[in-house]
């Protein structure tokens, strides 16, 4: 048994964003949500499935998670913040949303800007707000470093690497640069790593890496995330045991 595993449960956004996502797959992903080593942080899922999993997660503290401007951040300002707001009414404990990553790149700042504001204003003091940044996309280190200022700047509370549906996915590189301006803005800000995290050992490096930046005991569920589908098998195999399934894995 590693015991290294377990502390990593808890800091866990168990996840399914995928075109076969329904009601019975979702209600298994609940169910997985409690392990006998724990639970997970929260449970991220398609906005159509908020309802269902605050019944399925009622009274287990486990938070709800929807995805907004979801996969391709495309939305307007308008279109995200009325969908983050109505998922919020939903019962959203935390929003997921994407950075207008395109629009960004192409000079669009205050556009790209005004979505994460909208979303923000959408959550109130109700839900929190992850701001996707879309590591993969931006690339240039110079600007996963603009992006992460603006989305701080416009309110999110964490921000956080990928979409798990562009490649690459979640980098080391990405995250030191992301850590680096939550530490250098001095802000209550936490960082999601999301997108190929599948195994305890790239797991205990982004967490050996966060506390490299801000210091140790900093990896708490309320400032440090790992988005996966996948890593919930492996650190139940490091546990020793091989009865309990997360599903099958490509976030």
């Amino acid at each position: 048994m590693d015991e290294r595993a377990r502390p990593i449960i808890g800091l866990l956004d168990l996840t399914s964003l995928e075109d076969n996502d329904d009601a019975a797959k979702i209600a298994g992903l609940c169910r997985r949500a409690t392990t006998p080593y724990g639970k997970v942080a929260a449970v991220c899922v398609y906005g159509r499935f908020v309802a269902q999993c605050k019944v399925a997660l009622a009274g287990t503290g486990i938070k709800v998670a929807a995805v907004v401007n979801f996969p391709h951040g495309k939305a307007g300002a308008d279109a995200a913040g009325e969908e983050a707001e109505g998922l919020v009414a939903l019962g959203a404990d935390e929003i997921d949303m994407v950075l207008p990553y395109d629009a960004f790149l192409h000079g669009e700042v205050k556009a790209a800007r005004a979505v994460v504001a909208a979303c923000k204003a959408a959550c109130g003091s109700r839900a929190r707000l992850k701001v996707i940044l879309e590591t993969g996309a931006l690339a240039d280190p110079a600007r996963i470093v603009e992006a992460s200022l603006l989305a701080i700047d416009a309110g999110a509370d964490f921000i956080k690497t990928s979409t798990g549906k562009l490649q690459p996915g979640a980098t080391l590189a990405a995250a030191r640069a992301m850590l680096t301006v939550i530490r250098e803005t001095k802000r209550p800000v936490g960082f999601k790593a999301a997108g190929g995290v599948r195994t305890l050992e790239q797991a205990l490096d982004y967490v050996g890496l966060a506390e490299e930046i801000m210091g140790p005991g900093w990896c708490t569920p309320a400032t440090f995330r790992i988005g996966a589908s996948g890593l919930l098998d492996d650190l139940l195999r490091h546990l020793g045991d091989g009865t309990i399934k997360a599903g099958a894995a490509t976030y």
